[in-house]
């Protein structure tokens, strides 16, 4: 089982094309992850800042992912709301090296879940600690203590780790 197919597990995906909303702030790392899907012949050899959003489309036998690469700066947050309707699950990066900006995080996770195309549907989200090759990053439950995680009871939901390289 490949990794876009443990994502579909995670997300409990069921729909041939699913579209999912990658957010995070800026410089979590959200570019890396996605490229990090990719096969290794399609991927970037250079990872740059994403101003705006891009799309990358990604196939296993069963399941077509198109990924919106939403920007995470803060001058591009408020874009993230025009994507929401049309998604069928988020990923959200946290930068778990990043213990000044976890709160920024934590309020614009929260303003995502009550945004109205949000609140009332049962997305899944699969949370990124990531960055947890740095010596002073937050564990993953302390990252999930946070953001208030165990808040989030009307969404299926899963935090997992990752470096920021994603080896």
């Amino acid at each position: 089982m490949g990794l876009l197919d443990i994502l579909a597990v995670c997300l409990r995906l069921r729909r041939k094309e699913v579209n999912v909303l990658c957010l995070g702030l800026d410089n979590s790392g959200k570019s890396t992850i996605i490229d990090r899907l990719k096969p290794a012949s399609a991927r970037a050899q250079n990872i740059v800042p994403t101003i705006g959003f891009s799309v990358e489309k990604f196939s296993t036998p069963s399941l077509t992912f198109i990924v919106f690469d939403m920007s995470g700066q803060g001058r591009y947050r408020n874009l993230w709301e025009y994507y929401y309707e049309d998604a069928h699950a988020i990923i959200f990066v946290i930068d778990s090296g990043d213990k000044l900006r976890i709160v920024v995080a934590k309020e614009e996770l929260d303003t995502l879940l009550i945004h109205p195309d949000i609140k009332h549907r049962q997305i899944p989200i699969l949370f990124f600690a990531n960055k947890m090759d740095l010596t002073d990053a937050l564990s993953s439950v302390t990252v999930s203590q946070m953001l208030g995680l165990d808040n989030i009871k009307d969404k299926p939901w899963h935090i997992c780790t990752s470096e920021g390289s994603i080896a």
